[in-house]
């Protein structure tokens, strides 16, 4: 990415058909181009990354469902990750621990309880994505987050919640009395 690169918001414009805003980058030559959609979502991403960094409270639902957003947005397969915290919920690190395949993941409990002790977590907020763009948890889902809870309470580390992406949605089992 270019430091030299200005970034602005034009709501409306007369080089555009769009009714929605326009993202715009200066060039090196200092022509302002339309930002392409995967450049937006990159430097989202990195903005997003630098706010929840190690040490960092996930201290809002939407927070949390922001960073899961653009962590898991645009795979084609289901990916399984945990966000490891410590005793103060401050971030360690968020992992991608399973891929799987467009409908599902195997999740093994014994590495996720290798990877928190790695981590020395206290509790984990653990996603998935649904690939489909459906975020509502299956039976399956529903399982083997009650099986981590279990290997995880073990080791005394707490499952604060599990979020599953679909599309531009996400559910998240704490809300939904799952946990």
């Amino acid at each position: 990415m270019h430091s030299n690169l200005a970034i602005s918001l034009q709501e409306s414009s007369a080089y555009t058909s769009q009714q929605e805003p326009l993202l715009f980058v200066r060039d090196s030559d200092g022509r302002y181009l339309a930002a392409p959609d995967d450049h937006i979502i990159e430097v989202a991403r990195l903005a997003v990354e630098r706010s929840v960094s190690r040490g960092a409270k996930l201290t809002t639902p939407n927070r949390v469902r922001e960073f899961l957003w653009l962590k898991l947005a645009g795979y084609d397969h289901e990916v399984f990750g945990a966000i490891f915290l410590d005793t103060q919920h401050r971030v360690i690190e968020f992992s991608e621990l399973f891929h799987g395949t467009l409908d599902s993941a195997s999740v093994y409990p014994r590495e996720v309880v290798k990877a928190a002790l790695r981590h020395n977590a206290g509790a984990v907020i653990f996603t998935h994505n649904h690939p489909s763009g459906e975020p509502d948890p299956s039976d399956a889902d529903r399982r083997i987050t009650q099986r981590l809870q279990e290997a995880l309470g073990l080791i005394e580390v707490r499952v604060l919640d599990h979020i599953v992406v679909g599309g531009a949605e996400s559910v998240s089992f704490a809300e939904r009395g799952y946990l």
